[in-house]
């Protein structure tokens, strides 16, 4: 076979090759990430009632997942650059894996809110770690296009959490067991079968990749090159320069904003469609139906990052998706039907996912690829604290307006939209030199 010559055609040959090798592994691995750290939501009505949680009890367990994840996310993505991707990863999904079947064994709070907490520790650094991977191996001028088909190729895969997790649910009684306990077990323990897999499938670098040709690996590895050459020469960032970067602090912020936001809502879906249908729609027919949002949210992501790398205006699509998820949450907290709440449901996938591959990439190109280990870890373990923050939001308020899920939702709708107006005034995405401290 002729050996690929001009830019364009080689630049074809490594996104082909990208999207057929590399995406969809990570694509499945971080699907079951997701799927590991939701399924508290979809085991939320039968767990709750069982083991009479609370709002408060299940907002405060949902919650701490992101203290542990926000502790551990910055130490476990610099890790990960002094002992390689593969053996990180592969360390990451096999404790989640095991920590996420652990959850069958719940009793009390005290071991919801344990296990919950830890599992925030086992995950630290997986989707930031994917993104700094990436960043090994894409360049600048393709990164929101590959990231946008990482993430809705992700959200395809982790449909698969509507129907398994409404199957499993059905179980209740198989050999003892709560549906919910089944569907903890069951689905914890192919993410820690993977992490064997990954041993055995990724590269550290692209020059390792027998799946690339030598002028594939050059032409990545000339053009990343190239982009670090514009980043500067920090290697990751100290808490002293992250704590004191604009564009780090304003990223930090955005995204704490609308993950608080998000989240809120988020933990308590199932909850809020119990309470509409008035009790009528059970656990696993919601936890089926919860798909469609999913669905449309991945779609709109595919569409929207092409428009981003043809315009380049990635700040635009942030801004925009995150204050349009907004305002169809508070359209939801006005409406009590449930066919109007699953068309709100659907609205906000379509914002926030609009939004958020075009963030991922403006993210990594601000900082530059020297800067983006400590970076993104950094933005994504600060802004991973609206994981905590949402859910007790959400809780404390819900409970103390007697079950009434409005106020909370009109709370979640303004810091999104909060998120998407300080959006406003992040820089384009034209790196330029971080300073060393």
């Amino acid at each position: 076979m002729a050996e690929l010559t001009t830019e364009s055609e080689l630049q074809k040959a490594v996104v082909k090759k990208f999207m057929i090798r590399l995406i969809p592994f990570l694509s499945l691995l971080y699907a079951f990430c997701i799927i590991d750290r939701t399924n508290v939501t979809t085991a939320s009505i039968d767990m709750t009632r069982d083991l009479k949680f609370s709002n408060p009890v299940y907002g405060m367990g949902a919650g701490l997942f992101f203290i542990g994840y926000f502790l551990f996310e910055v130490p476990s993505n610099l890790i990960m650059e002094r002992v390689g991707a593969r053996r990180w990863i592969a360390r990451i999904m096999f404790t989640w894996g095991i920590i996420s079947c652990c959850f069958m064994m719940i009793k009390t709070p005290a071991s919801f809110y344990s296990l919950r907490f830890l599992l925030g520790i086992a995950e630290a650094g997986f989707y930031p770690g994917i993104l700094l991977y990436l960043t090994y191996w894409v360049p600048a001028i393709l990164r929101a296009r590959i990231v946008s088909r990482f993430l809705a190729l992700t959200a395809v895969l982790s449909l698969v959490s509507a129907p398994l997790g409404s199957y499993l649910l059905t179980l209740k009684g198989v050999l003892g067991l709560n549906g919910w306990q089944w569907l903890f077990l069951l689905e914890g323990l192919p993410s820690a079968l993977l992490g064997f897999a990954v041993l055995f499938f990724l590269e550290d670098q692209p020059r390792h990749a027998k799946w690339l040709t030598d002028s594939e690996k050059d032409w990545v590895e000339r053009n990343v090159a190239r982009d670090t050459s514009h980043a500067g020469k920090v290697e990751h960032l100290s808490l002293k320069s992250a704590l004191t970067e604009p564009r780090i602090l304003l990223l930090c912020l955005v995204f704490l904003l609308q993950g608080t936001g998000n989240n809120a809502l988020g933990f308590f879906t199932p909850k809020v469609l119990t309470a509409a249908s008035h009790g009528k729609w059970s656990s696993s027919h919601i936890a089926l139906i919860l798909g469609i949002p999913a669905m449309v949210g991945a779609l709109a992501m595919v569409i929207a990052a092409e428009h981003s790398d043809r315009s380049g205006r990635r700040r635009l699509h942030v801004v925009l998706g995150y204050c349009f998820a907004g305002i169809a949450m508070l359209a939801m907290a006005s409406f009590g039907t449930t066919t109007a709440l699953m068309v709100c449901l659907c609205l906000i996938a379509l914002g926030e996912r609009i939004a958020a591959a075009s963030y991922w990439a403006m993210t990594a190109n601000l900082l530059g690829v020297r800067a983006a280990a400590g970076g993104i870890a950094m933005i994504n373990s600060i802004g991973s604290l609206g994981g905590f923050i949402g859910p007790n939001i959400m809780g404390i308020v819900t409970e103390r307006n007697h079950n009434q899920f409005g106020p909370g939702l009109a709370i979640a709708a303004s810091l999104m939209i909060a998120g998407g107006i300080v959006a406003l005034f992040l820089p384009m995405d034209r790196p330029r030199t971080l300073k060393a401290v």
